[in-house]
């Protein structure tokens, strides 16, 4: 029997599996390459492979070599090929080509017409005939590779890619590969696990991929028995005794093994998810040899008569994180349940950033590389025994926080010093508090230095508790910050009678920019508050602030209180608070600007809260930009009687047309906003950058008295610098 010269791609970083699993399948003088391997053998050995390789995406047959140097080179070394021997006129044919170095052809489309005028002048000359292209499902598949000035030309015996195995929706999309889902499989062993009797589990199943490669592993079930379409069953040399004969032995094979399979199961916490799993463990014709179920990971754990075994994972990774707050959580909550349910089994799992294999506390062996499709990732493998067990250290000040939150630590010595303060504090601001009717308030705001953490109540259905670490100075250790912040929850929780969860940390540094307002999660929970009759929400994980700013409490009542019959203007509206004041205070019309589509939802949001019927209006612009507009105009599109305009101390926000500094552009701001002011209006300006600093001068022309002192609310009286605050009028 003719031996042949073959090519087997492969993903990059498998080629060394790809070379075992060809020897495995009797191919002859294997050699490894780049993203593939040579080899030689029999037609038998070809369909072998396409039949029975879980790792290759592609097996090349090797019709010739050939030099080019020119276009012309390409055309005639193609052309000398017999393509009669391979197709007919009546078939159709699809071109691959692509080109490393070469100084000939450096266009890859170009590349592939030549490569096709080639075959179809051929062709037309012999037949008066030519063959059409079909890019889609071909019946022959022409491969072209340029490497420098060497020519490699090849019949692609796979036609599609050979990790399409035949029972996934192409509807569903899948976060790896099947081949790369084998190489995991291969790699940890599971071969072995499995004639050995032991289990399988993957806690993050999804659609399926690693069980059903496993289970079809397990079961010598080969790759190919469902594969759709192979490139050589129109090829004119196929020989379909010899391919049916390859199918029978195959089918026999897999109907032996599945006789004598492992336990292999898989959660997931998501429904849809599941669903897919079981669409494809149908279409694969395995329904009775995997389970799966909805369950989330941290309710992961083997039944008592599954025997040790393997855990293998492709959790979410790159892309697939939410934030990093998340990912720790994910990745904590894994390695716990690992430690917990599955000691002395293995376990293997795939990863983007090996810094995240070390929040699950549990010691590796030497990470593996893997690529899954462009992104580098490492495949850990674990032995799941004590020894092997460690508490990770927090990688960010988010999860440091969730640690804190989580494990709490020894208590601070000086603890009982925090709790009698605030303590003290709760009991001092509560006649206030009640008289004034107040529902959110700051109760704490670092009164001992050691303690410099500010704690916010908001009471709506329940009571929760927004505690703002500030950033230590460099000259505290993290082990003591650490300490001291966790002994003051602790304390926080037990005084308030709170449960953890409505607490809630965060650590205030300095801000740069519209920092404050950036996202930290993706929680999307909203509470719902009360403030001098005005229904507001408020989000305490997914922002640093809560969207309600306690300090300006006075503001908005003093907006509120003055707004009736008025026209109202909220500029950098943030979620739109003041506006909500102002419609509730009898506003004849509001209207709230801000640059931020998330924010104005949010202000949207409160305003229909309160189901008011006042002419509500919301503009996402750049507030600096559309302030020059409107004031620009001979005729205002409208004139307001009060406007609240309350800027960040900075932005550079790409949305804007260039940076923003309060204390560079506060003068044309004010200006600006006072040229919408309506005969006797009043504008309220406001800044929180505490080095600030009036140009009084350059708006000698207006009325500018200042109200700070009376805008303070009696719970921020320790920090009087909060705020600024000024009424302005025009003269």
């Amino acid at each position: 029997m003719t031996d042949f010269n073959f090519f087997a791609t492969t993903p990059k970083a498998m080629e060394d599996i790809l070379v075992t699993e060809l020897k495995q399948l009797g191919a002859k003088n294997v050699k490894a390459a780049m993203a593939g391997a040579y080899f030689e053998g029999s037609l038998e050995s070809a369909y072998r492979v396409c039949l029975w390789s879980r790792i290759a995406n592609r097996v090349l047959l090797t019709l010739s070599n050939f030099t080019v140097t020119s276009q012309e080179d390409l055309y005639d070394g193609i052309y000398k090929i017999n393509w009669f021997e391979h197709m007919g006129p009546d078939d159709s044919f699809a071109v691959s080509f692509n080109a490393k170095g070469s100084k000939a052809i450096n266009n890859t489309h170009f590349g592939a017409i030549k490569v096709k005028d080639a075959v179809v002048d051929q062709m037309r000359k012999k037949f008066n005939k030519r063959p059409d292209i079909n890019t889609t499902q071909p019946n022959i598949r022409i491969n072209v590779y340029l490497h420098n000035e060497q020519a490699t030309l090849s019949l692609d015996l796979s036609g599609e890619s050979l990790h399409r195995r035949g029972y996934r929706d192409i509807s569903i999309t899948a976060p790896i590969k099947e081949n790369l889902a084998a190489a995991i499989l291969y790699r940890s062993q599971w071969l072995d696990i499995a004639r050995q009797g032991g289990s399988l589990i993957d806690p993050m199943c999804g659609s399926g991929t690693l069980l059903l490669e496993a289970a079809m592993i397990a079961a010598d079930y080969a790759p190919g028995l469902q594969h759709k379409h192979f490139g050589f069953m129109h090829w004119k040399k196929h020989d379909a005794a010899l391919w049916q004969s390859l199918l029978d032995e195959a089918q026999q094979r897999k109907e032996a093994g599945l006789t004598n399979m492992p336990t292999i199961v898989g959660f997931d916490q998501s429904r849809r998810a599941i669903n897919a799993a079981l669409l494809h463990i149908e279409n694969a014709g395995l329904q009775n040899q995997i389970h799966v179920e909805r369950r989330d990971i941290t309710e992961a754990s083997p039944a008592e008569s599954w025997q040790q075994g393997i855990v293998v994972c492709n959790p979410p990774y790159g892309e697939r994180l939410g934030t990093s707050a998340e990912t720790a959580q994910l990745y904590r909550s894994f390695g716990e349940v690992l430690k917990t349910q599955f000691t002395h089994w293995q376990a293997a799992m795939i990863i983007s950033d090996p810094e995240l294999g070390f929040r699950l506390g549990i010691r590796s062996q030497k990470p593996i590389t893997l690529f899954n499709g462009p992104l580098e990732c490492k495949l850990l493998r674990f032995a799941i025994e004590e020894k092997n067990f460690f508490t990770p250290k927090a990688k960010t000040e988010q999860e440091r926080i969730e640690h804190i939150k989580a494990e709490p630590i020894s208590a601070d010595p000086n603890a009982e010093m925090f709790a009698n303060r605030l303590q003290k504090n709760i009991k001092k601001i509560a006649k206030w508090v009640k008289r004034q009717d107040i529902h959110c308030y700051r109760v704490y705001d670092a009164d001992l230095p050691e303690y410099a953490i500010a704690i916010d109540v908001y009471q709506g259905d329940k009571t929760w508790l927004n505690v703002q670490e500030y950033q230590a100075p460099k000259t505290i250790s993290q082990e003591k910050a650490m300490l001291r912040l966790s002994s003051a929850v602790n304390e926080i929780a037990r005084i308030y009678a709170l449960p953890k969860e409505q607490i809630y940390l965060k650590t205030r540094s300095k801000q740069k920019g519209l920092d404050q307002y950036e996202k930290l999660a993706s929680q999307g929970t909203f509470e719902k508050i009360q403030e001098h009759g005005a229904l507001l929400y408020v989000n305490f994980e997914d922002y640093l602030d809560t969207g309600l700013f306690l300090d300006h409490r006075p503001m908005r009542l003093k907006i509120q209180q003055q707004a009736k019959n008025k026209h109202f203007l909220n500029l950098f509206a943030y979620t739109g608070t003041a506006s909500v004041h102002a419609a509730i205070g009898g506003a004849i019309s509001t209207t709230t600007v801000d640059m931020s589509k998330t924010y104005l939802d949010w202000a949207q949001r409160n305003m229909a809260l309160n189901n008011n019927a006042a002419n509500n209006r919301f503009i996402r612009a750049d507030c600096t930009e559309w302030l020059k507009d409107e004031a620009s105009k001979t005729r205002p599109e409208q004139r307001y009687d009060l406007i609240f305009l309350d800027p960040p101390t900075f932005s550079n926000s790409k949305r804007m047309e260039n940076n923003f500094s309060i204390q560079d552009n506060h003068v044309e701001l004010i200006t600006n906003a006072t040229k919408l002011l309506s005969t006797d209006g009043i504008l309220y300006f406001s800044t929180n950058f505490r080095r600030f600093k009036l140009d009084t001068v350059a708006l000698e022309q207006l009325e500018i008295n200042d109200i700070s002192a009376q805008s303070i609310p009696e719970d921020f009286s320790r920090t009087p610098r909060i705020h600024y605050c000024w009424e302005i009028k025009c003269l």
